[in-house]
Order: structure tokens, then C-alpha cells, then sequence
């Protein structure tokens, strides 16, 4: 599989800390949207650990299936999972990265955070999201296209 660019580069995890960073910077230069703290700690940390179990039941998902979850070597997956978590998201650890992601920004205050976080989709669309699809494509053939008429990308 030909790689260009950013494709399948940067681990999807490593990610999270970079944008976390990111974001901080620029709530720390833009203005608060003035939530309550307490009502900031409590939605961020449901957020938080909503999307550690979506992500968990991603990786278990992939475990059972005894498949690889290196995000970086898609080509190398032995199985197609389409059950537990993966009926509802054909990417569920990406979804959970982006609840921490939306949940660091909700914790900032900061909707220009918030809005940089959500800059997280188009990035791994283009960069992860398609070349695995062609990857797993390539492998699986029309079992993973019918899979991807079924289930959406990410929710």
C-alpha cells in the first residue's frame, strides 16, 4: 500500500496529546466561554470516561478478533469486526479519542478550542480514516463494502 503524505503516519493516540496541547494555547489566548467550573469538571470527566469505554470496547473488539490495532499497518489486519461496538462505528477508538479531545475543550472553556478539537474528524478522515478503508477494502472486498453500507464512519 503507497503512503503519501501524512497517511498513516502519526498514531492516532499520539494525537490526542498534540491537539490537547494545541487547544490549550489557544484557550489560553482567546476568551472563556464563562460555564460554571463545576458543571465544566463534571461534563468533561463523563465525557472523558464515556469515550475510555468506547474506545476500550473498540480495542477488546479487535483482541477478541485477535486483529491488529496498530493504526499504522491496517494491511495487516487478519479479521474484519463487525460485531460488539462495531455495529454502531466502524471507528469507535477514534471516537472515543475525540470525546477526550471535546472533553479537554469543554474542560478550557474555550469554543475556540473546542472548534480546534473538531478539527480532529477532517485530519483523521484524510490521513487514517481513507487509507485504511482502501487497506481493509483491498482485504475484505465486497464483505467490507457491504460492512460500510451498514455502519457509519464514526457515529
Amino acid at each position: 500500500m503507497e503512503r503519501r503524505g501524512l497517511e498513516l503516519k502519526i498514531p492516532p493516540l499520539a494525537l490526542v496529546p498534540l491537539f490537547g496541547i494545541l487547544m490549550a494555547v489557544l484557550a489560553w489566548l482567546t476568551p472563556e466561554m464563562g460555564l460554571p467550573a463545576p458543571w465544566r469538571g463534571w461534563n468533561a470527566g463523563i465525557l472523558t470516561l464515556a469515550g475510555f469505554l468506547i474506545a476500550l470496547a473498540g480495542v477488546i473488539g479487535f483482541r477478541r478478533a485477535r486483529t491488529t490495532v496498530n493504526p499504522l499497518q491496517p494491511d495487516s489486519s487478519s479479521a474484519l469486526v463487525n460485531t460488539g461496538i462495531y455495529r454502531f462505528s466502524r471507528n469507535p477508538m477514534y471516537v472515543g479519542f475525540l470525546c477526550w479531545i471535546l472533553a479537554w475543550g469543554l474542560f478550557l472553556d474555550s469554543p475556540a478550542a473546542l472548534l480546534l478539537g473538531l478539527g480532529f474528524i477532517p485530519y483523521l478522515n484524510r490521513f487514517q480514516i481513507l487509507p485504511e478503508e482502501q487497506a481493509l477494502n483491498q482485504l475484505f472486498g465486497e464483505h467490507y463494502r457491504n460492512y460500510c453500507k451498514q455502519v457509519r464512519r464514526w457515529l
